[in-house]
């Protein structure tokens, strides 16, 4: 025990302890830097996963509702999943939450699907040939 005192009063008088506790943490602190920028990457992401999640279980339940227009569905959809979140303890800007029902409204059944791919049934049109009815050209 003698000699860890005797050790510890040497880094402490010539200063060695404190380049060490500097060097240590150059090293660390990017690490934890690190772990910290990660987790806050896994919450965001889990919070856009719950919104997206509430807002295709806001749409479908409105989906059926004739007695609202589609501007009132929209602002109804978007206050369920603002007061869940709140609910849930999350803060979520407004716009996300409009995109994300907006993102619902397109991916559900009540949005047509147009194929690309599909041309455009054209109907067939007579031409008229206008060859007849032409006024004579010059003089007689």
């Amino acid at each position: 025990m003698k000699i860890a005192i005797e050790v510890w009063k040497y880094l402490l008088s010539t200063g060695m302890f404190g380049a060490v506790v500097t060097f240590a943490w150059m090293y660390i602190r990017p690490m934890l830097e690190q772990k910290e920028q990660h987790a806050k990457t896994l919450q965001e992401k889990e919070l856009v996963e719950v919104t997206v999640k509430l807002a295709d279980q806001a749409v479908a339940s409105l989906a059926g509702n004739n007695n609202l227009t589609g501007n009132e569905k929209f602002k109804t959809a978007t206050g369920l999943v603002t007061n869940s979140l709140e609910n849930k303890g999350f803060n979520v800007d407004d716009k996300f939450v409009k995109h994300a029902v907006q993102a619902a409204y397109e991916k559900s059944d009540l949005t047509p699907t147009v194929d690309p791919d599909k041309k455009p049934v054209q109907t067939e049109t007579k031409k008229v040939d206008n060859v007849n009815n032409t006024q004579p050209v010059g003089t007689l």
